[in-house]
């Protein structure tokens, strides 16, 4: 991964300051610039606007004269402000003093950076430090113009950090990682459950928005540490979680830090997954969001089968697959190159295909990883394709998940059939068929909560899974349907467990003991 640049980006707040940034807290607090403070100032329909770099419905709703107007004005909207009615509510001097703000025009101050309020899982007011014009809109911020040129710009709250934050197992642990910090998202969550946090990035302005936003956040401090995946790590330093947001876009060469990772085709992300098995504690997990190729004659499946290192279960689910042209065009329109000179975008895009051709890439997948280390024998290791709505946070779903690979790894057959289940709350089943026909064609047992998984199952399956409410052993139920359908009841035993194994491992049934 190569170096960084910083020649056209703005000077920063100093780091170094704790009391202005605990007294800039404040007054943004005071004001109600809070996540619910910004929807219930702009409305539903301009605050969804801002996520997709539309800023003009924000300005409209912010010409009036309160606090958080203005601050909306400042903050995020990159608009200058009168320097006498900030100083009402906030520290103006110690903030131009430290770096927050700067003079402008007459009488008036502007932001050296974004701020933007974020909400925490459990209601806690937070702030999100990043570069100019990325705090709307994520990767599509408004500041995207001139993106091309300033290959070390640290994003803001964009929809991949919140889908890592949202799927990570939270749990208390003593050490956390969060490689390829960025403006410190991931970092914030870890220290509300992690006694030490680590944050590390190549890119030195990225360790320090980071230490911005944990100041900013009222949250501790991080150990920040400079350097490329886990250089920065020790040999000797393991941890209970491991999580990153990498650049993981697959892409011809390094153009942007934030999202380039420099290697070729996905092998940042590949040794980003296999480094983590060793610096995982027993029982720790590593989370991460990652690019895939779908390669001429190869089954993607095998492919991330082959990256989970030894020791490891895994479970990785593919959400989103795109044809190398489609891809491309995602990734070119995020530089802003389509809004430039067009000989230059299809010499662009000509170099992405020729990359793609030159590897044999046809489609690129997206999800998400999880490991878990285990000292198990044999790990168990679920690749998926599951493009579906899932209910955010998924933290406490993915925990589960492993908790029933425990369970099922530790029963055979036998112990199986002796054991009693019951159907997980909010499981419904639906009877597939014509009209008026006397048996559905299929049953769908079906979920409401987590996954919001759908699978089919047999008559038997529906009518055992309808019964479990952890009363009776799985054998029991069985021998009980036997003799209502009248099949032999040893041939119903020794061909149902299969059934009820993956009903068990898709989260529909769960042990009652």
């Amino acid at each position: 991964m190569g170096g960084v640049s910083n020649a056209t980006l703005s000077p920063l707040p100093s780091a170094d300051r704790p009391d202005v940034a605990a007294r800039l807290r404040e007054g943004l607090l005071a004001a109600s610039f809070t996540a619910d403070g910004l929807l219930e100032l702009l409305g539903a329909p301009a605050y969804a606007a801002l996520a997709r770099s539309e800023t003009v419905p924000a300005l409209r709703a912010t010409r009036g004269d309160t606090p958080l107007e203005t601050l909306v004005r400042l903050f995020l909207l990159q608009q200058p402000v009168p320097h006498t009615r900030v100083d009402e509510f906030l520290p103006v001097h110690a903030c131009v003093e430290s770096g927050w703000l700067v003079p402008a025009g007459v009488d008036e101050v502007a932001a050296t950076v974004d701020v933007r309020p974020y909400g925490g899982p459990g209601g806690e007011d937070w702030f999100i430090v990043s570069d100019l014009g990325c705090a709307v809109g994520g990767a599509g911020g408004s500041g995207n113009e001139g993106r091309q040129a300033d290959t070390a710009v640290v994003l803001g709250v964009g929809g991949a950090s919140t889908t890592l934050a949202g799927i990570t197992v939270r749990m208390p642990v003593s050490a956390a990682l969060d490689l390829g910090t960025g403006s410190g998202i991931q970092a914030l969550h870890a220290a509300q459950h992690a006694t030490r946090v680590t944050a590390t990035d190549l890119n030195p302005r990225a360790l320090h928005f980071t230490a911005l936003t944990l100041a900013l956040s009222g949250a501790p401090a991080a150990d920040l540490r400079e350097g490329s995946l886990f250089e920065p790590v020790r040999d000797d330093e393991t941890y209970d979680l491991i999580v990153s947001n990498p650049p993981f876009v697959i892409s011809p060469g390094t153009r942007l830090t934030y999202r380039d990772g420099g290697m070729g085709g996905d092998d940042l992300c590949r040794s980003l997954v296999q480094g983590a098995g060793e610096r995982l504690n027993e029982g720790g997990f590593a989370q991460f969001l990652a690019n895939w190729q779908h390669v001429e004659g190869e089954n993607w499946q095998d492919r991330l089968r082959s990256w989970v290192p030894r020791g490891c279960d895994a479970w990785i689910v593919q959400r989103e697959v795109q044809d190398v042209t489609q891809y491309a065009e995602l990734w070119l329109r995020d530089a802003g190159d389509h809004r430039g000179d067009q000989a230059e975008y299809r010499t662009h895009y000509d170099a992405w295909l020729d990359e793609f051709e030159a590897r044999k890439v046809k489609a690129v997948g997206f999800g998400w990883i999880t490991l878990r280390r285990t000292a198990a024998a044999e790990p168990l290791i679920t690749v998926e394709e599951w493009p579906h709505p899932v209910e955010q946070p998924l933290g406490d779903a993915i925990l589960a998940h492993f908790g029933r690979l425990d369970y099922l790894r530790a029963h055979d057959d036998a112990a199986l059939l002796a054991g009693r289940f019951r159907l997980v709350t909010e499981v419904v089943q639906e009877q597939v068929g014509l009209p008026g026909a006397e048996d559905p064609e299929h049953v769908v047992l079906r979920q409401h909560r987590g996954m919001r998984r759908a699978t089919k199952v047999d008559t038997v399956g529906a009518g055992f899974a309808g019964v479990c409410d952890g009363s009776l052993s799985a054998g029991r139920i069985l021998d009980a349907i036997a003799q209502l359908v009248g099949e032999d009841p040893v041939s119903l035993r020794d061909r149902t467990p299969a059934q009820i194994r993956l009903l068990v491992e898709q989260g529909f049934l769960e042990p009652a003991e």
